[in-house]
């Protein structure tokens, strides 16, 4: 056994241990591939995680946007229902985006799809919390992404 914890020249039985202990499997794969021993490393099922930790960062971006896009709905449609737990759920969902976009700068090029799909969200989102009919709501977002993520901008009372 080496230093790693890996017994040399034996192929650990990765396919069963990434199906039955995610973790150890997790952690045998990074000193297989820090100690350059790639032929031992279960290559197909890396590149599964590595392609969905991608997706994951897509996910949490639109359902960032999401959020955001729902409270500014509200802000709009329900004017005496504005307070501070809308108003910091925006400011912080722009934040929390702004930082997002510089972790994952390459999301920026899938910004009108993304806002497609969380406003679609957002706007189902918004008749169930509002009570209201869906058909209220603007079939499509009614503000470009610098709108929703300028922090002067609040949308106008309906």
């Amino acid at each position: 056994m080496d230093d790693s914890g890996l017994t040399e020249g034996v192929v650990p039985m990765s396919g069963t241990l990434y199906e039955t202990d995610f973790y150890a499997w997790a952690n045998e794969q990074a000193a297989l591939l820090r100690s350059g021993k790639l032929s031992l490393a279960d290559i197909e099922n890396i590149a599964e995680e590595i392609e969905s930790m991608g997706k994951s960062e897509k996910r949490e971006f639109v359902n960032r946007l999401t959020v955001l896009m729902l409270h500014l709905l509200k802000w709009k449609s329900q004017p005496l229902l504005q307070g501070a737990s809308w108003r910091t759920t925006i400011r912080i969902q722009r934040i929390d985006i702004t930082d997002h976009l510089q972790d994952n700068p390459s999301l920026r090029a899938q910004i009108p799809e993304i806002m497609a799909r969380a406003y679609t969200k957002a706007r189902v989102k918004a008749a169930a919390e509002t009570g209201m009919s869906e058909e209220t709501f603007p079939a499509e977002c009614p503000w470009s992404f610098d709108q929703i993520m300028d922090g002067a901008f609040w949308p106008d009372q309906p």
